[in-house]
């Protein structure tokens, strides 16, 4: 070791040792220390690097021998190699002779099969014949003891296949397709000739557990049995020759109603003996007719759309019949069967595709129907003749025939009317057509044998139509009207045909409550009873109108001296409008009495209107006793009037020309606020300018006596409320007042 690795091996000193004098007694132990250290570790290191350099040593002695063992293996390869050479050429000599004993062996083979294989030919043909003569089990017997021979003479040819084996395919197939025939006839052959089928089930099932040597493919007999039997039956009931023409699907179906459950039963009873238990043949026949049915039934709603009476017989077939008892609800129909697992027949977009095309053709047909109502009842009020009428007296039209159905009543007990031979011949016509609320009804009732959804769309195409109806029949009487009024056309019976409508109505409002069925909600008739109810208003405003077009020119001329003096304006009134409602005897009750009631206030109405104007003012108290008088006088009349025409005098408006006497009869003006809040509790619209027309009528009234009455209007107690009130002052414009008379608080103020 050099000086330098010793310098650098001399223990070096740490910062801060030795420092102090009273530490260096100890420097001698410290440096002996590392002395010792220092020499233990070159010890340590000498030992490493020898079993180093041994370790080495061995190595190379190793791989020294292991070359020498390379080598010898190397050597006795290449002699090894060198024999296998020779052996190849010594048995490339002995391939001649090889195929010589390959040779000898097929013909010792065939030495000995050749009396069978002359044979087989023979054997297919017989094997075909017992086929024709429907012997299967014969016939699976040849051919199997044919596939044996076929298969004894494959191996030891070497899989060379013999041109005598070329018919054994065809032969099979032949057989395949036997027993497919069978099974596709089971259901006849189950009751025929049972034998039959049981050999083709058999053939079928041994041939299943067959396995054949040879490299062929599985014939699967099995499943083209089971084919066949689904097949047989899918033809046999649901073949396209047998897809019902248009109109004959109800036939169709109570077809199929008696043979599905006879199949079935012919399944149970005679199918599934001859048949293992793994077959499930209950199960198969029952999946297989509904899948069929379920086909058939699809391709019948793919074409063209069947006719409402088709439509509904389908949906009601499919969703009670053929679930019922009577088919696949039958309580003989064992669980074997299945029937939980089927699938719908019909989905519901079918569903709703039949109950759309259902309520389509009825809609159709109910507007035809009432357009020609309409159309023939329109024509009828230009006649010359006055309406028809019934036993009883009333209007009639043709229209309520068609529309309405009179219930309790058959059609040819049903009164013909009192008129010409044709118009009866007419009505007996109309008589024997069926009703279309009668058709709408049962179409309501027979749809709830099928779906609540169904009976809830034909209720409200129903109830759709006839509103429909109602509005085309008010249009047509405005256009009736408005020609009439314009002179566009001739209608000489005018407000006959008018009331004949109005009994319309009535008859109308009695009848459609059929087509509220039981359990339906209560407010489902609302919009028809108030296109009913506005029908009525429109029928008696047009008649009113016809009573003032009569009316008004009279009373153009009401209150005058002359009114004063005599009664003639009033009988002319009287006259007029006893010569209009005449006729409302040929109204039906309660249509009547509305009218009646109506065309009363009317005339009392353009009474208080003519009052109303300012067209006079009494001179003097004897006028003023004349006025009142001849109020008196009028009001008496008008009662006898609607007396006679029948208006009960409970609900006559006429006593309020009465309460306008005593206000012109006061003989004191100061009393007149007493008055005139007695009038405002019996009519509670009268207003200010009412008041105050009446007492210009009475011409001796002062501007502090009309402040004094016309503030008793405000004072006054309020007016109790009472039920049926109708309206009187408030229909009545009254001419503007002065300002002199006006009230602080009044309307002018």
């Amino acid at each position: 070791m050099d000086s330098a690795t010793k310098d650098e091996m001399q223990p070096s000193l740490p910062p801060g040792v030795f420092y102090r004098p009273e530490q260096l007694a100890r420097l001698g132990q410290y440096r002996s220390r590392e002395v010792q250290r220092t020499c233990s570790l070159e010890a340590r290191i000498k030992s490493v690097v020898q079993s180093y350099l041994e370790g080495v040593k061995t190595g190379v002695w190793q791989l020294a021998q292991a070359s020498e063992a390379v080598q010898g293996a190397r050597e006795a390869l290449g002699q090894a190699h060198g024999l296998l050479q020779g052996t190849a050429e010594a048995m490339q000599t002995l391939r001649p002779l090889r195929e010589q004993v390959a040779q000898h062996k097929q013909l010792q083979v065939l030495s000995q099969l050749l009396p069978r294989l002359w044979a087989v030919p023979a054997t297919v043909a017989h094997a075909r014949s017992l086929i024709d003569a429907r012997q299967l089990l014969e016939a699976y017997v040849c051919l199997r003891e044919l596939e044996k021979l076929q298969e004894e003479t494959w191996a030891p040819l070497g899989g060379l296949e013999l041109p005598v084996f070329e018919g054994l395919g065809p032969l099979a197939e032949a057989l395949g397709q036997a027993v497919e025939a069978a099974a596709g006839a089971a259901g006849q052959l189950a009751r025929e000739d049972p034998a039959q089928l049981v050999a083709a089930v058999r053939v079928a099932e041994v041939d299943a557990g067959y396995t054949a040597s040879l490299e062929l493919a599985p014939r699967g007999w099995r499943q083209r049995c089971l084919q066949a039997l689904q097949e047989g039956l899918d033809r046999t009931h649901f073949g396209t020759p047998l897809l019902p023409e248009p109109g004959a699907l109800a036939g169709w179906l109570e077809a199929l109603r008696v043979a599905l459950p006879a199949e079935l039963s012919i399944a149970e009873a005679l199918v599934a003996p001859c048949c293992p238990p793994y077959y499930k043949v209950v199960q198969l026949w029952a999946h297989t007719l509904h899948s069929g049915l379920r086909r058939c039934l699809q391709q019948l709603l793919g074409g063209p759309e069947l006719g409402a009476a088709d439509a509904f017989t389908l949906l009601h077939w499919v969703l009670h019949v053929y679930l019922g008892p009577e088919m696949m609800g039958s309580l003989e129909l064992g669980p074997e069967a299945d029937v939980s697992q089927l699938e719908p027949l019909l989905t519901p977009e079918n569903i709703e595709q039949l109950e759309a095309t259902f309520v389509a053709q009825i809609q159709a047909n109910v507007t035809q129907w009432l357009q020609k109502a309409l159309d023939g009842e329109v024509a009828e009020w230009n006649r010359e003749q006055e309406p028809g009428t019934d036993s009883s007296g009333f209007y009639h039209s043709p229209m309520p025939a068609i529309v309405l159905q009179v219930r309790g009543k058959r059609p040819g007990r049903w009164e013909a009317p009192r008129g010409k031979g044709e118009e009866k011949r007419t009505w007996t016509l109309l008589m024997t057509t069926r009703c279309c609320l009668q058709i709408l009804e049962e179409n309501i009732r027979v749809s709830s044998l099928v779906s609540k959804s169904l009976q809830l769309r034909v209720q409200g195409m129903a109830l759709s139509e006839l509103g429909t109806f109602l509005r085309s029949f008010s249009d047509a009487l405005i256009r009736f009207s408005r020609d009439h009024a314009r002179g566009e056309t001739m209608a000489p019976r005018y407000v006959p045909y008018l009331l004949a409508t109005l009994n319309h109505q009535s008859a109308l409002s009695s009848s459609v409550s059929v087509l509220q069925p039981d359990g339906a909600a209560s407010g489902a008739l609302a919009p028809v009873e108030t296109a009913l109810d506005e029908l009525q208003r429109r029928i008696c405003r047009l008649v009113l109108e016809a009573l003032l077009a009569e009316l008004q020119p009279l009373f153009a001329a009401l209150p005058s001296r002359r009114w004063l003096s005599s009664p003639e304006l009033l009988d002319n009134v009287c006259e007029r409008t006893a010569h209009v409602c005449q006729d409302f005897r040929r109204v039906r009750n309660p249509a009547a009495q509305l009218l009646l009631a109506e065309a009363e206030r009317t005339v009392v109405l353009q009474y208080l209107r003519a009052l109303m104007q300012g067209r006079l003012v009494c001179r003097g108290a004897d006028e003023r006793t004349q006025a009142a008088e001849r109020l008196q006088h009028d009001a008496a009349q008008l009662r006898e009037l609607f007396l006679g025409l029948g208006l009960e005098e409970s609900v006559q408006c006429a006593p309020v020309l009465l309460a306008l006497r005593d206000l012109l009869n006061l003989r004191d003006p100061v009393l007149l606020g007493l008055e005139v809040a007695g009038l405002r509790q019996k009519f509670p619209d009268v207003s200010e300018d009412h008041v105050s027309a009446i007492l210009d009528l009475r011409g001796d009234v002062s501007r502090e006596q009309r402040l004094a009455a016309l503030s008793s209007l405000q004072a006054g107690p309020q007016p109790s409320p009472s039920v049926g009130r109708r309206a009187l002052f408030s229909l009545v414009p009254a001419p503007a007042p002065a300002l002199s008379s006006c009230l602080p608080s009044g309307p002018c103020s």
